[in-house]
């Protein structure tokens, strides 16, 4: 008695449609861009510099990626 292999991928399961369906929320959810917290950041630079104010490039793209995460909401 022969045995044939399928070449057909297997069917998926309830269990991976649901989490393809969250990867599809979480994939929609509005997150600013690299663009958006760059030029924000840019930003913050220009009036801490304008204020006399020390601090660092990364902080900046900190604060500015917080302040649009807290704009989107």
């Amino acid at each position: 008695m022969k045995t044939s292999k399928s070449n057909s991928k297997p069917k998926k399961s309830s269990e991976n449609k649901e989490q393809e369906k969250s990867n599809i929320v979480i994939l929609n959810k509005s997150e600013p861009g690299e663009e958006e917290i760059r030029e924000k950041a840019e930003e913050f630079y220009h009036m801490r510099i304008a204020r006399g104010e020390h601090g660092t490039a990364e902080n900046d793209w900190f604060e500015a990626e917080e302040y649009l995460k807290d704009q989107k909401c």
